[in-house]
């Protein structure tokens, strides 16, 4: 058994929320400055105002973005570690209070009935899952509500298939349009039930552009997905153009004989996410 001092998982969220608030990642800005490639007009205009304006952020250390969203924390917890001292939570709470406090990022979070702010971006989304191990990964998503907002699920029939799956995906896509600030990346979860469905969704965001579920099957509703929601037309900032999402990241799970639980969680051209190991 392993000791982990909650002290230590503070740190970290902290040392996260700092990091994934100043930058896209990596994949992100390789993924905008090809579709700046791309594209012509005003949508290549807007993309590469944005690429300027990641650099700029960078350069300054100031947000990428002034939303800088709701702290979305997902730890993998090693079975064989014992967390001394303040519980998980009020540990990661306080890593992102701290984190939004020193490096003035915009706070967020409030009551859903009296509108009244928390003042300090928290609490975070939390989500934990013990897997094998002695060790602690965490990984920290700031997630605007610009996309969030836009973002749907799905319960759809067995007998819609793999056909139902990628319109679900297309018609979120279609039916925010602009609001969300394209280029957008889709998380999209696929099986479970009504919850761990979504939750699928965000963890697809966590991925790496560029990259492809190891499923052959899956795979192909990434590409074919990513292709309808292209040629849709909407563009970068929907200004039209070519390049409509950067991505489409699909995550599985079994589910019932009787469903088909499919979520999309849409995220903008401002991808963030930063990852630690304890």
């Amino acid at each position: 058994m392993r000791t982990i001092f909650s002290k230590q998982i503070e740190d970290a969220v902290y040392a996260l929320a700092e990091r994934a608030c100043l930058r896209l990642t990596p994949s992100c800005r390789v993924a905008l400055t090809q579709a700046a490639e791309e594209e012509s007009g005003a949508a290549k205009f807007a993309l590469e105002t944005v690429l300027a304006n990641a650099d700029t952020a960078a350069r300054e250390k100031m947000a990428v973005c002034q939303d800088t969203g709701y702290a979305v924390v997902l730890a993998e917890i090693g079975q064989d570690v014992h967390i001394e001292g303040e519980p998980l939570s009020e540990a990661v709470d306080e890593g992102v209070r701290r984190a939004y406090a020193d490096c003035c990022f915009r706070k967020s979070i409030c009551d859903p009935l009296t509108r009244v702010n928390t003042a300090d971006n928290t609490p975070a989304s939390l989500h934990t899952e013990i897997v094998p191990g002695d060790k602690v990964r965490l990984c920290f998503l700031p997630k605007g509500f610009g996309s969030e907002n836009m973002s749907r699920l799905y319960m759809l029939t067995p007998a819609m298939g793999r056909a139902g799956i990628v319109d679900a995906i297309v018609e979120t896509v279609r039916l925010a349009g602009s609001k969300p600030c394209p280029p957008v990346v889709c998380g999209v979860g696929i099986g479970g039930t009504f919850d761990t469905c979504a939750h699928l969704a965000k963890k697809a965001l966590t991925r790496e552009l560029g990259s492809h579920h190891p499923r052959e099957d899956v795979a192909s509703i990434e590409q074919e997905a990513l292709e309808k929601i292209n040629a849709l037309g909407i563009g970068a900032q929907g200004f039209g153009g070519k390049v409509t999402a950067l991505g489409v990241l699909c995550e599985v799970l079994p589910t019932h004989i009787a469903g088909l639980p499919v979520a999309v969680n849409i995220q903008c051209h401002c991808m963030r996410c930063e990852k630690a190991e304890i």
